[in-house]
């Protein structure tokens, strides 16, 4: 899992829309804890969009595998049995 809280902060510029600044500081919204949780969340996403993609072939012959061959070790199951 991808865990980013531990991690130091650094100080970045950020080119915002005026008015949805004017407006969060209106709120009263803490921006940088906004934008540094909003970004993690994209960068979460990404991540895993990627990951799948590099592997997808990976995934396929393993779901094939399984459609075939059953799932390893399914006799040890102690739910969800077929009766």
């Amino acid at each position: 899992m991808l865990r980013f809280e531990d991690s130091p902060k650094r100080p970045t510029n950020l080119s915002l829309n005026a008015k949805v600044l004017d407006m969060a500081r209106e709120l009263g919204m803490n921006l940088s804890q906004t934008v540094d949780a909003l970004l993690a969340e994209e960068v979460r996403r990404r991540y895993w969009e990627r990951w799948n993609q590099e592997n997808k072939d990976a995934i396929a012959a393993y779901n094939e595998r399984v459609e075939r061959e059953g799932l390893p070790l399914a006799k040890y199951r102690t739910f969800m049995k077929r009766r």
